[in-house]
This record gives C-alpha cells, sequence and structure tokens, in this order.
C-alpha cells in the first residue's frame, strides 16, 4: 500500500526554506538567493520513494508587511498550513529569536492545535555556520519560546508532539533524520502525483522564477521586491520574459549601462534552461504595483 501526503515549510525569510526542499528532492525547483522574500508562490517538491510520497510545500517567508503583497504572501504562508500532514518551522541556528520567529512559532502551534492534526516539527536549520555548543544553546532557546508561547496560547496540549531537528540545509547534515520523521508521517493513499514529478511548478512560472532570481542576486537590496517577471510570449524556442518594476529610474538599474546588467541576467538564466532556447527579456513600468490590490490580482498572488 502507498502513502501520500503534504509537508508545510513555514518560517522568516531567507532562513532556507527553499535551499532545504531542493537538498532533499535533489534538484532544483525552487530559486534560492540571500536577499529575502525571495519566494513569493507556494512552490511544491516532490519526493517519491519506497512507496511513499512526500509533497513538501515551500512558502512565502512570514515577516512584518509593508505593502499589499507582503500581506498576500504572510496569508498565503499561513494558508499553506492548511490540510497537511506535517508543519515544519525553520528558525536560524545563528541568529537571536526575534519577533518573526515568534509568528512563525505561534503559526506552527496554532497549525498542529487540532488532535490528530498535523505532526509538529521544529527545524533550527544552518548549524553548519555555528558550533555545537551555539547549536545547542539555540536549541534549548527555541524550546523554551515555543513553551513559553504555547502557554500564552492556551496550545500546551501540541508541546508533548513537538519535535526538534538541527540541520544543514545547505550541506545535508540532519536531512535524512529530518526527512524519515515526516516519511513515517504520511498516511496511507494513492499518490498525489505521478512517480516521476519532482515540482509542480508550470514551465511558464519556473522560466519566470529563474529570471527573477538572477534579477534579484544581481541587483542586491537595491530593488528586489520592486520586481516582478512573467512570461509574455512562448513559441519554442522563442521565450519573452516581462519584468515590472515600480518606477522608471529602476527600469535602468535593471537595464544596467549600455544594457550590461540585463544581458548578464539573461545569460545566467539562460544556461538553466534547455539547449537552443532564445530567450528575450523586456522591461516596464507599473507604478507601485506591490500596493495595487488591481494589479496583485492580475499577477496572481
Amino acid at each position: 500500500m502507498t502513502r501520500a501526503g503534504l509537508c508545510a515549510i513555514i518560517g522568516r525569510p531567507n532562513v532556507g526554506k527553499s535551499t532545504l526542499i531542493n537538498n532533499i528532492i535533489g534538484e532544483k525547483v525552487t530559486i534560492t538567493s540571500s536577499t529575502p522574500n525571495t519566494t513569493r508562490q507556494l512552490i511544491r517538491g516532490i519526493l517519491t520513494e519506497d512507496d511513499v510520497q512526500i509533497v513538501f510545500v515551500d512558502t512565502p517567508g512570514l515577516h512584518r508587511p509593508k505593502t499589499s503583497l507582503g500581506s498576500r504572501l504572510n496569508d498565503n504562508a499561513r494558508a499553506a498550513t492548511d490540510g497537511v500532514d506535517v508543519i515544519i518551522a525553520m528558525i536560524d541556528a545563528g541568529a537571536a529569536i526575534g519577533p518573526g520567529d515568534k509568528m512563525v512559532l505561534t503559526t506552527l502551534l496554532q497549525g498542529c492545535r487540532r488532535e490528530g492534526g498535523p505532526r509538529p516539527i521544529v527545524v533550527v536549520n544552518k548549524v553548519d555556520r555555528t558550533s555545537r555548543a551555539a547549536t545547542a544553546a539555540q536549541l534549548m532557546a527555541v524550546v523554551t519560546e515555543t513553551e513559553i508561547l504555547a502557554k500564552d496560547l492556551g496550545l500546551e496540549a501540541v508541546l508533548p508532539r513537538l519535535e526538534y531537528f538541527p540541520v544543514s540545509a545547505k550541506n545535508g547534515d540532519g536531512v535524512p533524520e529530518l526527512v524519515e520523521a515526516v516519511r513515517a508521517s504520511m498516511p496511507e493513499g494513492h499518490y498525489l502525483f505521478d512517480e516521476d514529478e519532482v515540482s509542480d511548478v508550470p514551465e511558464n512560472l519556473y522560466i519566470a522564477e529563474l529570471v527573477r532570481e538572477q534579477l534579484v542576486r544581481k541587483t542586491r537590496e537595491e530593488l528586489p521586491h520592486s520586481i516582478h517577471c512573467r512570461v509574455a510570449e512562448y513559441e519554442w524556442p522563442h521565450i519573452t520574459v516581462e519584468i515590472l518594476v515600480e518606477r522608471e529610474s529602476q527600469k535602468g538599474m535593471v537595464i544596467g549601462k549600455g544594457g550590461a546588467l540585463l544581458k548578464d541576467v539573461g545569460i545566467a538564466a539562460r544556461r538553466q534552461l534547455p539547449e537552443g532556447v532564445f530567450l528575450e527579456l523586456r522591461v516596464r513600468v507599473e507604478p507601485g504595483w506591490q500596493k495595487r490590490e488591481d494589479i496583485l490580482d492580475r499577477l496572481g498572488y
């Protein structure tokens, strides 16, 4: 009998959720960068092994929103915890526990409040960047903070079910043990996806995200949040990706001097696409799109 289910991964921006999923799946299914809020859509990575299928749901980072887009991303992340079999809350091993982490742990406790509901797991990530002593101290701090939050929320009943895993999503330390715990929680049932599928991301979205990943990496902190990418035309081997920014000055930053930055972005994205593809990039100004509900609806957020 096969088993299959869903595991949602929540956490602050840039805590390593996407990196963990890519590590588990064994190939790139979701984009990554050192810039917060890189993940905007619910991306599903699918692991099928030994008659068990786990669908890992990558979510936008929970944060204090400053725009309508930010509020929608938070809503999407919280909604992803509904109807799943496991919820993983990810905490950075090398950072002090702050309001964002408390928001993540609160979401975990609330999502697992129902008896017989999702299995709650806390992952302390990036242990490769800290000493064993520092990791142990962070684990204890997370346990203490979770207990305080559970008491304040009246959700102490969740605590006995909680499990804690120190991992490095980057190099894989502790990941097999985490995956085994998730696997054990998958209920009996038919596979949710075909055995050979590793992601449910539509090809158009994946291509647009590859372009946005390179833009985010090359523009650093200057304007990543103001960028949205979408495939405007697709007639193999010609693909046109439209890049939206909020101001005319940002358009110049994306294009770069003499078009150099945009050219570099195209080259880097094309390397990750099938040979022979012709990738065209266009930049368009859509004033204040992050705060406009009509535009966000149209863009699918």
